[in-house]
């Protein structure tokens, strides 16, 4: 709500017409509205709260305690006589609690956390367990992993490099990440622009009686699946407007708070100078920003501050559906711009904040490749098999060809340790690094097929380049095999024998009346032939799957890259100082990533 439509709270009714003012329990001590007489108090209030078992801030409606039954009753009579109807019984007044819990038994605690350790008091669980009221040690060991898995500290609960830049930002520490972040990779306007955002209230306005037009209002500002790039769309309009003196009209048109506003403006100039004071960069802003101007790098910096707060994005027929390693299914609060989507062409979201209400709700999200979320996530691991790596621990996977792996992996090694040295000598020059940025920019900017790495036959995009054949026939349709003769039901044994849930097929009719399988399993995607009918088309993606698990054909794919392709990758893993001259011998053409697992074709 507006806060000119707040406002109207305090004007006098006409004769005969009763004002009726609906309120949280923020009337409780921080106005007096003057012409109440009658306060009905509900005892009911929804207080935030953390539940430390899912690891999830929760809003949900509670009993309040003695002390604000008593300041709900002083909202009557503050100024003229009148009356409080508490509407519960005797009973249930006995059973409150004196006082409302403190907040450090209600609020994750990765920020006080960091803190302690800024402070050097000693062990953080010690520490903390000398407070009065001192919080669950489940909540204090979250607050630790997450700082850990973030690389604020260590394994010995040790501040990091990071760790201690980020206690020089008075933000919460993805926010500090992005703008750590945004700062060396100059790209740094449009993420004090979303870290300002993210700390003031939000600045896009939904009225109840206008709700159709305030969406469609933020929806001009977005087209990408980014409430975060909607944010930087809405701002950098306002202060062009403000130019020209016109900033209360375009807040007033576009659904905005125009104090919201203000308060980014001044945010950003406060980040900056802190962002001066840490070294990080100079005392010219336009030396950073660079890059401010690559949407995919923004997005890439927003990953890289808010992991590991990510959630799946489930396809189905008609929608999707979204789940997170902790919760299980969520859900998009209704103002956001990907609430609205009836398909993202992303795999994952990134998400700044989620609570329960009654069910999890996701709020500020932003849409993200396979490639941006290894490159700019958690760190890494290898997998059980070749070509399969790991993150958080196992829960977020990926399948790829092997040397494409080996490939992110030296990528990702040479990137950490770019950050790691710019933070530890913030002289160094970025652009003695080029060859590597430009490496990451060009990845992160041509995900296609969805950004997720999936593996399909040689001919799923169009090539110029010959197709090489398989070495040896289709394991499933020339021989038998575990399960039987039947493609579908060896590919079935081979899994579930492994340990792994059942394949899962979809299938969809193509414009030629022909049909296209992708059998899923184990985080993994693989597809078929188009085929006559549904049932070979099945058939054909299993037999394709026990292929790549069974025979060669994994690294028959790398007999699908040219020489320069090849050259272009390795240029980017800059491994042991190899020889860019190459790049001058042969021409490099730019790459579409058509599904790493699978091709890398040159765009025609």
């Amino acid at each position: 709500m507006a806060s000119s439509e707040q406002k109207l709270i305090f004007e006098e009714p006409e004769d005969g017409v009763r004002k009726i003012v609906l309120t949280t329990n923020i009337a409780e001590t921080s106005i007096t509205i003057n012409d109440v007489i009658f306060v009905l108090d509900c005892g009911k209030a929804k207080e935030t709260s953390y539940d430390a078992l899912n690891n999830t801030p929760c809003l949900l409606p509670s009993w309040v305690s003695k002390v604000s039954t008593q300041q709900r009753r002083g909202r009557a009579g503050r100024v003229q006589p009148g009356e409080c109807y508490h509407l519960y019984p005797r009973c249930v007044y006995d059973a409150f609690t004196e006082y409302q819990l403190p907040e450090i038994l209600r609020t994750p605690l990765q920020s006080l956390c960091l803190q302690i350790k800024s402070l050097k008091l000693g062990s953080i669980s010690e520490f903390l367990s000398r407070a009065l009221q001192s919080p669950k040690l489940l909540a204090v060991q979250n607050a630790i992993e997450y700082l850990k898995v973030i690389g604020a500290l260590d394994e010995n609960e040790n501040l990091t490099v990071l760790g201690r830049y980020l206690t020089m930002l008075p933000v919460e520490p993805k926010l500090g990440k992005m703008l750590i972040l945004g700062a060396i990779l100059n790209c740094l306007d449009p993420v004090l622009t979303i870290v300002a955002g993210l700390s003031v209230r939000d600045p896009f306005l939904t009225p109840l009686d206008k709700k159709d037009l305030a969406e469609a209002a933020k929806l001009q500002f977005s087209h990408d699946h980014s409430d975060h790039l909607a944010l930087v769309r809405a701002y950098e309009g306002w202060k062009e407007a403000e130019k020209d003196l016109a900033g209360y009209d375009y807040c007033w048109k576009n659904f905005l708070s125009a104090q919201s506003m203000k308060a980014i403006d001044s945010l950003r100039e406060e980040f900056l100078s802190l962002l001066k004071d840490t070294g990080l960069i100079d005392g010219y802003a336009t030396s950073c920003n660079g890059w401010s101007y690559d949407q995919h790098l923004i997005r890439a910096i927003i990953c890289y501050g808010l992991y590991p707060g990510i959630c799946s994005v489930v396809h189905n027929e008609k929608s999707f559906s979204l789940k997170t390693m902790e919760d299980g299914p969520v859900l998009l609060y209704s103002n956001s711009v990907n609430a609205r989507e009836s398909r993202i062409p992303y795999p994952w979201l990134v998400f700044n904040e989620k609570i329960k209400v009654n069910s999890v709700f996701l709020r500020d999200s932003t849409a993200v490749s396979d490639s941006v979320l290894l490159l700019f996530g958690g760190s890494i691991s290898r997998g059980d098999v070749d070509g399969h790596l790991k993150m958080l621990g196992g829960y977020l996977e990926f399948f790829m060809q092997p040397a494409i792996a080996e490939k992110y992996l030296s990528l990702r090694r040479e990137f950490d340790e770019l950050i790691q040295n710019k933070l530890l000598n913030p002289q160094i020059v970025l652009h003695l690094h080029h060859e590597l940025i430009s490496a990451i920019r060009l990845l992160v900017s041509e995900d296609q097929c969805d950004g997720r790495f999936v593996f399909g036959r040689p001919d799923l995009k169009p090539s110029n380049m010959p197709v090489v054949p398989p070495q040896r026939s289709l394991i499933s349709r020339t021989e038998s095999g575990p399960g039987g003769d039947n493609s579908k039901s060896q590919l079935q044994t081979l899994v579930t024998r492994a340990g792994y849930a059942a394949p899962i097929y979809k299938t969809s009719q193509l414009e030629n009346n022909q049909f296209q399988a992708t059998v899923e399993f184990n985080g993994m995607q693989i597809i078929g032939q188009p085929c006559n009918n549904k049932k070979s088309a099945e058939k054909d993606a299993a037999a394709e799957a026990l292929q790549w698990l069974m025979s060669g054909t994994r690294t028959g794919h790398d007999q699908l890259l040219t020489k320069a392709e090849w050259i272009r990758i390795d240029l980017y893993c800059m491994l042991h100082g190899a020889d860019l001259r190459l790049e001058q011998s042969i021409p490099l053409v730019p790459l579409q990533i058509v599904r790493p697992g699978a091709v890398i074709h040159p765009l025609s």
